[in-house]
């Protein structure tokens, strides 16, 4: 190496190439210096001369050849430089984040209904909008002006042990025996039903609560207490309200074994509704309506009496559920999807 032409104090090895440092290599290259040559005085690697001396290579106008030119490959440096360096997408979907953060605060939507309702009904073109898991990500970041504590669903959640009760008193038909074809979800009337309890005391009234399994309708009636007879109380006037158009509505109902649903498989008597009961302690049997039911416990907290909240507060409750755009429904909402169900039975 030859020690009287070393630059290696004066250039740190790593740093970006400056306008002086492409002056050398000019000059060096011009001298007929082999990349290696240069990149001992340069204190840098062969390979990063050999992608300088590309990067700002052009023809000249004197000649037919390409020939490096310093001004050239600081040119292109600045430019890349431009370029260069992750950006955010966030700063970049302005009017899409205020969008999401509108209906999250005004109509309590979910990040995923945000995003697919934006897409499928909003408007909203692909480039306009981030991803679910994006938007998450903002909200770690605290980008968003929404925290981890206002998702409900953000946090671990413990599952029960599964037992199996010896000796099950016998209501009714087992869900073994229900049509394999309502699984699929693809036929309408075939619903689902459970109770929510508050206080769990006798002088408190309690929910019950129906969800349609292919619309995701969720109907939630308020009952004095959670015996059999204001079970059977409340579905009497739901017969009520649907008449003649109820089998057609409720061809079917599932539920669980508890007492209070002792004498629903009575509707087998005065209709053509099949009801059927889970197994024990096989919540996801009806899965969609345990998920409605956690739902509600966003505004009515576990403990809380139920009597509390008046019919208005109930229908309110409902009305929200049933406005929610759901990613399963293709970002439809239930009541849109009900609504066209009823249409069809209506005109029969």
């Amino acid at each position: 190496m030859d020690h009287s032409n070393s630059n290696t104090d004066s250039r740190q090895k790593g740093r970006h190439f400056t306008i002086k440092d492409r002056c050398l290599i000019e000059a060096y290259h011009n001298q007929k210096y082999s990349n290696r040559a240069i990149a001992r005085r340069l204190n840098c690697s062969p390979s990063s001369i050999g992608y300088e001396l590309k990067r700002g290579s052009k023809i000249t106008p004197n000649s037919h050849r390409k020939r490096y030119i310093a001004e050239v490959g600081q040119d292109a440096y600045d430019n890349n430089r431009k370029h260069c360096g992750r950006k955010i997408e966030f700063f970049k979907h302005r009017r899409f984040m205020e969008y999401v953060v509108k209906h999250f605060h005004q109509n309590d939507w979910s990040l995923d209904a945000c995003v697919g309702r934006a897409l499928v009904v909003d408007g909203f073109s692909k480039d306009e909008v981030v991803s679910t898991k994006t938007l998450y990500k903002y909200v770690d970041q605290r980008l968003l002006g929404i925290i981890n504590l206002d998702l409900p669903m953000k946090t671990t959640r413990s599952t029960k042990q599964h037992r199996v009760r010896q000796n099950l008193r016998k209501l009714g038909c087992s869900i073994d025996e229900r049509d394999p074809k309502i699984e699929l979800r693809e036929e309408f009337g075939h619903w689902e039903c459970d109770l929510v309890l508050g206080k769990k005391t006798k002088d408190d009234e309690v929910l019950l609560t129906l969800c349609e399994r292919k619309t995701r309708m969720f109907l939630v009636i308020k009952i004095p207490d959670k015996t059999a007879d204001s079970v059977m109380a409340a579905f009497k006037e739901l017969r009520k309200e649907y008449g003649a158009k109820w089998d057609q509505i409720f061809k079917s109902i599932t539920t669980d074994n508890g007492s209070e649903f002792a004498k629903l498989s009575d509707l087998e008597a005065v209709s053509k509704t099949l009801v059927y009961y889970a197994h024990p302690y096989t919540s996801c049997d009806k899965g969609s309506v345990e998920r409605h039911n956690g739902i509600i416990r966003r505004f009515i907290p576990k403990g809380e009496r139920i009597d509390k909240y008046s019919i208005d507060d109930i229908f309110g409750i409902q009305m929200w559920c049933n406005s929610l755009p759901r990613k399963i429904l293709n970002y439809s909402t239930p009541e849109e999807l009900f609504d066209s169900e009823m249409d069809k039975i209506y005109q029969i």
